[in-house]
């Protein structure tokens, strides 16, 4: 959806609550409604043939193309990214990733991603992107402008991703995105852990911004959707791209997305907030040798975060001292607060063991004990405190 023109700019807190939500689209309600629909009739023929030629949110044409639902959550996180001329929606965050990048990349192609990249990611490039004839190459997510020496005459596109989602190295963007904008290149960015509340991407020199919205702007862990954001040079082409492939999102998924997201600002504070709290406890126990969180002042790139960002969320890892698979799977079962599945962001709080020394080809990753990652969802953090120290018990027994 492209942002409306004449709004004022009014600071997150309040954009996360008012965005999108113009009076032709609520009516009398505070939400938009849910608009269902795969038939939009038109009053003549003529109607029908001036709205082929009328290609943008706003008009219906469609169910496709969507409707004020599916528009006004669009608006909403255009608005809330600086310097963006429109937003796309999709099924997924891997469809967000996915579509902005065939709408840049065309056979012949070289794209560089980050070595800390998403593993769907990375098996979307290594596989489909491959199939298509474009090369991926993969560079340490330390590199900052010195990445131009990696480009070649056929480098396309640049997939960042900072903080990684496994290891939490923070990218210098700005760095990055400069040298790739002075050598033609499109910079894309998984910005999925920080969303642009803490790291607004176009701002920095991004030119598109992917989000798995299904984290922190749905929050409640019952909704899978994408979302990328653009300026006005790639709009026109994120839109086709989106459109040709068939991409839409469910009215029902864009309202739950958009009560989310009326939430955002309050829910990231707490996140924020309870997953420093624990980061700071596990940096004090014996059994972890080291906490991956980006606003910690020994974790890669911290000195980059504090410069670029304007907070942190509450997704980390730490690593266990000694241990095996076994030792790490009886800690992460003896967990009661703590869900153990894929995702994060939502309000539970959620374990995961990781491996990322399997995605890793740029780069080696080095560990000394196994990795755990945590999302920290809303519960009191003194009560997940108790419930990681209890887990250590179970762990120093299965040592």
């Amino acid at each position: 959806m492209a942002k409306s023109k004449d709004k004022p700019t009014n600071s997150p807190a309040t954009q996360a609550v008012t965005s999108g939500r113009r009076k032709e689209w609520t009516g009398a309600i505070v939400n938009p409604p849910v608009w269902r629909g795969s038939t939009h009739l038109y009053d003549t023929v003529a109607d029908l043939r001036a709205g082929v030629k009328n290609n943008e949110d706003g008009r219906f044409f469609y169910g496709r193309r969507g409707s004020p639902t599916q528009w006004s959550l669009a608006e909403a996180l255009t608005e809330m990214e600086p310097g963006a001329t429109g937003t796309m929606l999709y099924p997924s965050g891997v469809a967000a990733i996915a579509c902005a990048m065939l709408a840049v990349l065309k056979p012949g192609d070289e794209v560089l991603l980050t070595d800390s990249s998403y593993d769907p990611s990375r098996s979307y490039a290594d596989a489909f992107l491959k199939r298509m004839g474009v090369t991926a190459h993969y560079y340490d997510p330390l590199t900052g402008e010195d990445i131009s020496g990696l480009f070649t005459n056929k480098t396309k596109a640049v997939l960042l991703e900072s903080p990684g989602s496994l290891t939490f190295e923070v990218q210098d963007v700005p760095a990055i995105c400069k040298a790739a904008r002075a050598a033609g290149i499109v910079t894309l960015l998984d910005n999925t852990w920080a969303t642009s509340r803490f790291f607004p991407a176009l701002e920095k020199g991004v030119d598109i911004s992917i989000v798995a919205a299904t984290k922190y702007i749905v929050g409640h862990s019952d909704v899978m959707m994408g979302a990328a954001t653009t300026h006005e040079k790639y709009w026109t082409r994120l839109r086709r791209t989106a459109q040709q492939l068939g991409q839409v999102v469910s009215p029902d998924d864009a309202y739950l997305a958009a009560r989310g997201l009326r939430t955002l600002e309050v829910r990231l504070k707490q996140h924020e907030q309870s997953a420093l709290t624990v980061a700071h406890w596990l940096k004090d126990r014996p059994e972890v040798g080291r906490v991956l969180h980006p606003a910690l002042l020994d974790c890669p790139g911290h000195e980059i975060w504090k410069r670029d960002f304007n907070g942190s969320s509450g997704l980390f890892s730490f690593e266990l001292t000694g241990g095996d698979e076994t030792s790490r799977a009886a800690f992460i079962d003896a967990l009661s607060l703590f869900g153990i599945g894929y995702s994060w962001g939502g309000f539970e709080s959620l374990a995961l063991p990781v491996d990322p020394e399997k995605y890793r080809t740029a780069t080696k990753w080095e560990m000394k004990g196994a990795l755990v990652r945590l999302n920290i969802g809303l519960e009191d953090p003194g009560d997940l405190i108790t419930d990681l120290a209890k887990a250590f018990e179970h762990y120093n027994n299965s040592l």
